[in-house]
């Protein structure tokens, strides 16, 4: 019994924080959860509006915003490599180091920007056309197709603002600056929202755009959130003194360029991969129909709304422990992600069960056929299931990452994704008659691998160094 207890209150002093530490913790968590809580809240109103006008329109904007999703994650992996440097250098206070880095992030949101347009205008038609099963009615895939093509037209329109204003919120966010980029995104999507409800349905005078309208009012809620964030950064140099002459001098030293390159290189390249294997899971799931991909549309929307808790907590491990590491407080550092790692888990789980008891209702908000509604409610109860497992797996994943170890995220994330899960899901949905949430749960044990793998190497403590050297 004394020995049980013992192990029990050692236990409790690695995994359990103070008040003061959840209150830090939360401190930086807590505005980046408002606002992907309130990003996703009104992503699923949007959903529900397109929902409204019919079937066809929303799986045509669920297939765009999941090819979208591969470039919005290519620029949040670009952008993170350089991040690691910003955490670091601002635990030293070295402003100057912060503007290499902002110029190096500016260069690069730039190029990705400009080739993933490049692509969605060449080849926007042959990507949209992977999700459209032939099996399927061809009165129903052609006016899918077209109202996909109408809607990734006017969206391209808005990847300008989009990459400002990840430039400067992940800044921002890295030098503890964490509510500007919140109230500015409560304002983008207050905005969206707004215009959605006009252009949609035509309300006030203004014409019936449909899914057009839901482009546009995207469009301009971005150029909002830009203007705001980019407007508040430069007046207020006194909390943010990198911001002094930033665009009078843009050379970044070539050592730096290298160490950024290597480090963050294979970030980018892990989003592009896990993001495009997260874009082939869908499709292969797609073969079974478009009920499929409404169904999957409506259950993604709705989850993602509540996995913005372990994802924002998970982003707080790179800030908070990746500025112990730049400050040299190492075994600080290790307790701290520690109790983070297991907070996460602990939240996710709560919030699991409140999304498993939920599961039924929610696609009832969404005007489909009762088969859509019946499969997301299954897609819904499987992502809370393993919801746990995924915050687990997030929490390590931005351990590693805030130590600079970007080759090992690589082979964590993406050589998972690739070589478990694709074929996984590949091979049962093309071969088998297995049911389709079936084959979600068997793509999700996959991941039992990548968990093994996280505990192991977050254990050994390797991503414990200081990689800006101060």
């Amino acid at each position: 019994m004394g020995f049980s207890g013992e192990r029990i209150h050692t236990l409790r002093q690695t995994l359990v924080g103070d008040r003061a530490f959840y209150r830090k913790v939360l401190a930086v968590a807590v505005p980046m959860m408002v606002q992907n809580a309130i990003t996703n809240f009104v992503s699923l109103l949007d959903n529900i509006m397109v929902g409204r006008v019919g079937t066809e329109q929303m799986s045509g904007v669920a297939i765009v915003n999941q090819l979208l999703f591969v470039y919005y994650l290519c620029i949040f992996g670009g952008l993170a490599g350089a991040g690691i440097f910003t955490a670091q250098y601002y635990g030293t206070k070295d402003y100057e180091g912060i503007r290499h880095t902002f110029h190096y992030k500016l260069w690069l949101a730039v190029g990705v920007t400009a080739l993933a347009a490049g692509i969605f205008v060449w080849q926007g038609e042959a990507l949209i056309s992977l999700y459209l099963n032939p099996s399927e009615s061809a009165g129903d895939l052609e006016a899918t197709l077209q109202w996909a093509l109408e809607y990734l037209r006017v969206m391209l329109l808005g990847l300008p603002a989009f990459m400002f204003v990840q430039i400067y919120t992940s800044t921002l966010r890295e030098c503890s600056e964490t509510k500007l980029p919140m109230r500015a995104s409560v304002c983008a999507v207050m905005v969206n929202l707004v215009f959605n409800y006009i252009l949609i349905f035509g309300h006030f005078g203004f014409p019936k755009m449909g899914v057009v309208g839901a482009a546009v009012a995207t469009v301009i809620s971005r150029y909002v959130e830009m203007l705001i964030v980019v407007i508040w950064t430069h007046v207020h140099p006194d909390r943010n003194p990198y911001i002094k002459g930033i665009y009078r001098r843009w050379g970044i030293p070539k050592e730096l360029v290298r160490t950024i390159t290597v480090k963050g290189f294979p970030l980018l390249l892990n989003e592009a991969l896990w993001s495009s294997s997260q874009a082939i899971l869908v499709q292969c799931y797609a073969v079974r129909g478009l009920t499929v991909v409404a169904a999957l549309n409506i259950a993604s929307t709705i989850t993602n709304l509540f996995n913005c808790v372990f994802l924002s907590l998970g982003s707080s491990v790179a800030i908070i422990v990746g500025q112990l590491l730049g400050a040299g407080r190492m075994e600080e550092a290790r307790d701290t992600d520690n109790k983070m790692i297991a907070f996460s888990i602990a939240i996710s789980s709560a919030v699991a069960l409140a999304v498993f008891a939920t599961a039924p209702f929610f696609p009832h908000m969404y005007n489909t056929e009762e088969d859509v509604r019946h499969l997301a409610t299954l897609f819904m109860m499987i992502t809370a299931v393993f919801m746990p497992q995924n915050a687990f797996m997030n929490a390590t994943y931005f351990t590693l990452r805030s130590g600079g170890k970007t080759m090992l995220t690589f082979l964590f994330d993406s050589v998972n994704g690739w070589v478990i899960s694709i074929p996984i899901a590949f091979i049962l949905s093309r071969f088998t008659g297995m049911h389709v949430a079936l084959i979600m749960v068997m793509v999700m044990i996959g991941d039992w691998g990548k968990c093994i793998l996280g505990f192991v190497l977050v254990k050994k403590g390797i991503w414990l160094q200081n990689i800006v050297g101060k």
